[in-house]
């Protein structure tokens, strides 16, 4: 099988295949119909097994099909949040992000402590449909 017959969109299957990824992996092909299809999900699985693209894949495809979500004042906000327990699993998980979703037209950001906090205000302030973030910094 693969990430096509998923019923991934064009843009996703060829950044998968960009990052050399040529079927996907057990969690993946459990894991990715199940979020396509809007519902929960809780897996687990050994490091190195495909479970940021298990997840990440879906998500991306579903908020690429709609607008952003707009305050108030107008102002973009994110419409994810994912996040991890350390700021090196976030910058990792956002890295896959990018990664996957170069061919879309989403915006996301890694937020976590450590670095200076105002770039990181900027950032958000600019409008991002994805935020990575560790508890602490959030």
């Amino acid at each position: 099988m693969s990430f096509q017959d998923l019923g991934l969109i064009e843009p996703l299957v060829r950044a998968v295949a960009e990052q050399g990824y040529t079927v996907p992996t057990p969690i993946q092909l459990q894991a990715i119909p199940v979020v396509l299809a809007g519902h929960d999900l809780l897996a687990a699985a050994q490091t190195g097994t495909g479970k940021t693209a298990g997840f990440t894949l879906p998500m991306l495809q579903r908020l690429s099909g709609g607008e952003p979500a707009r305050n108030a004042k107008g102002k973009i906000i994110p419409r994810a949040l994912i996040l991890t327990p350390t700021r090196e699993l976030a910058a990792q998980v956002h890295e896959n992000l990018a990664a996957y979703g170069r061919h879309l037209k989403l915006h996301s950001m890694a937020m976590y402590g450590g670095v200076g906090m105002q770039p990181q205000i900027n950032a958000l302030a600019r409008g991002m449909d994805i935020v990575v973030a560790t508890p602490g910094r959030l």
